[in-house]
């Protein structure tokens, strides 16, 4: 059996632990709880007849007082970066974040994620943003932890970027 470690990636509060829980429990909640520094999930898949451990690391948001360290990175297969389309600020916390990141493992797969399409009548994140992301080559994915919008696709899209680079 595969074991995979995959980073979850943004500022505080953009739905990170939302979307894990999704993913692994099926749930969600409307109850904010601050992650702080790391909480661990895991979930078995199997994909193309290969069962997979993926170890779900929920890192602590990215704010100007808290700055995520390099060494969570360590031993990444890939990431998700996830932004919050209702705060357009969160998509340059990403994108710095993707800096670090692409640095640290050594260039792993990973998604863009841009969460919270139950809000889109709240959105701040421009059309011409989401198509800059995509022109760069990058998967951009439109997500909802709380409708389940992608929330799965984009793990297991993940994922098979992983075994692909294996």
């Amino acid at each position: 059996m595969l074991k995979k470690k995959i980073a979850m990636l943004g500022a505080f509060a953009v739905g990170k632990t939302s979307l894990v829980q999704q993913y692994v429990n099926s749930i969600f909640s409307e109850k904010y709880q601050t992650t702080i520094g790391v909480k661990i999930d895991q979930k078995v898949v199997n994909l193309n007849e290969t069962e997979i451990t993926l170890m779900l690391w929920d890192l602590y948001g990215d704010d100007d007082f808290m700055k995520m360290k390099p060494a969570y990175l360590i031993g990444s297969s890939g990431y998700l970066l996830v932004a919050d389309g209702t705060r357009a600020e969160t998509i340059d916390v990403a994108l710095t974040l993707h800096e670090m990141a692409s640095e640290v493992t050594k260039n792993a797969p990973f998604i863009f994620l841009i969460n919270k399409s139950d809000l889109k009548e709240t959105w701040e994140i421009e059309p011409e943003t989401i198509n800059h992301l995509k022109s760069k080559g990058w998967h951009v994915m439109i997500t909802s932890a709380k409708d389940n919008n992608l929330v799965e696709e984009a793990f297991t899209l993940l994922t098979q970027m992983i075994l692909a680079k294996q």
